[in-house]
């Protein structure tokens, strides 16, 4: 059975935007004249085509990050997989200029992201859910990797020379609560607005304080006008995003560099600095139209749009016919029952663990005394030496390398500094004997 599964040096797990542009550099590597010897490569993803956060692509939502920092630019300024490339494709190059903008509609980019998908489809087995990692032994050491994943009724299985897990964000919901029709996460919106399209809802609470709560506040009291949209959070109000010049450099490559080196006291201090460019934050323009709205409707006296400020949601229960979410103000203890349609959480997501998909390999993998993974400059988690393949991490690096772990900001870069470690690591092992096809569990 061993000769009959097939062996590749790079299979991914999860085709998202990160490992899109890691199959970009690898086509671009080997359309490179110099390149070395061709590095083969698969990616198992498991929906049905590509997709990126379809729940939340508000047809008036934007970019919060330049379309310069897209799938390639930031590494391969001439790449023919750029957006301006894509814009070109789609004939809308010079409507895009005219525009005057950085940051592009959110529909926009996606259809970038599935444009330049179909450009290397070759590679990727959509409809693939990976179940299970192997390690394959060779002189007690692990030479490969074997993948196993569930398509349709089958399986199949793919080895291994390097792993790169690039399995997304999970969303976050607290403790306690459990989604369901009438309780859910943001990253549900389009679908679950359309399910309610044309329902007599009078209310919505929606807890949260960062873009996406601010987003679907937004777009709930759009969609269902005759209804109470009910924003709940422990701020003030809504916090800006900081994207000035000198806090966007966080997300520079020498950035990367920086945090890495740091000391453990500093990386939290940067942290603490720095959240507001990501976190909890929020579009000033989204800030002010939502701020319009709230005043409008005090002037006519019809008020849609409240804010439960400095406040949190202290119960929330599913009646049945109805949702009763039981709020509470943080200064005087003051609280407020808002029987809703839905509650929507707006709180974030997590990255996902990689460690349950390695099976025994995940006792290789090294942590630190915090119980976080450690990992390499050049993302590769940190094995015990017996391991001989790379285990890469497209995310779920925040506490090694900083705020852009999971974010589109570096991600042109961080697959092609993936891309050397690869090559650089084939080339200094090409001469050992485990390299060979051949292994044994």
């Amino acid at each position: 059975m061993d000769g009959q599964v097939p062996v590749y040096d790079v299979v991914g797990v999860g085709f998202g935007p990160s490992n899109l542009a890691l199959a970009i550099a690898l086509a671009e590597y080997h359309a490179d004249g110099s390149a070395g010897d061709p590095i083969t490569a698969h990616f198992l993803e498991r929906q049905p085509s590509f997709g990126w956060h379809r729940g939340m692509l508000i047809d008036t939502a934007t970019m919060q990050v330049s379309f310069l920092k897209d799938l390639v630019t930031m590494r391969n300024p001439t790449s023919e997989f750029s957006f301006l490339n894509y814009l070109h494709a789609r004939g809308r190059l010079a409507d895009f200029i005219n525009h005057k903008t950085l940051f592009p509609l959110r529909v926009e980019f996606h259809d970038y992201f599935a444009w330049a998908a179909e450009k290397v489809d070759d590679v990727v087995s959509y409809g693939s859910e990976v179940v299970s990692v192997q390690p394959v032994l060779r002189g007690g050491a692990v030479a490969y990797f074997d993948v196993r994943a569930r398509c349709g009724g089958e399986t199949t299985e793919l080895r291994a020379r390097n792993l790169v897990l690039g399995t997304g964000l999970r969303p976050n919901l607290p403790d306690g609560i459990t989604a369901g029709e009438r309780i859910w996460h943001n990253s549900e919106l389009l679908y679950r607005v359309e399910s309610l399209r044309g329902s007599p809802a009078r209310r919505f609470v929606v807890i949260g304080a960062g873009q996406s709560a601010a987003e679907v506040a937004a777009l709930l009291h759009d969609e269902f006008p005759r209804a109470e949209v009910c924003a709940v959070f422990a701020r003030y109000g809504y916090s800006p995003a900081d994207d000035s010049s000198f806090a966007n450099r966080i997300f520079d490559p020498e950035g990367v560099d920086q945090f890495y080196t740091a000391s453990d006291p500093v990386k939290d201090r940067l942290m603490r600095y720095h959240g507001a460019t990501n976190y909890s934050a929020v579009d000033l323009d989204l800030i002010d139209e939502l701020y319009r709205r709230r005043y409008r409707e005090k002037v006519l006296g019809v008020e849609r749009l409240r804010w439960f400020n400095v406040s949190r949601p202290v119960e929330v229960t599913d009646e049945g016919t109805h949702v009763r979410a039981t709020v509470e103000s943080l200064t005087t203890g003051e609280r407020a029952v808002l029987d809703a349609d839905a509650v929507v959480y707006a709180t974030g997501y997590l990255p996902a663990d990689p460690t349950p998909l390695l099976g025994s390999l995940a006792q290789r993998c090294h942590r630190d005394a915090e119980g976080r993974l450690r990992v390499e400059r050049d993302y590769r988690i940190t094995t015990d030496a017996g391991v001989h393949g790379g285990l890469y991490l497209q995310g779920g690096t925040e506490h090694t390398h900083g705020i852009t772990s999971s974010l589109l900001s570096n991600t042109a870069v961080r697959v092609g500094e993936i891309l050397q470690s690869i090559v650089d690591r084939r080339e200094a092992a090409a001469d050992r004997p485990e390299y060979a096809v051949s292994g044994t569990r």
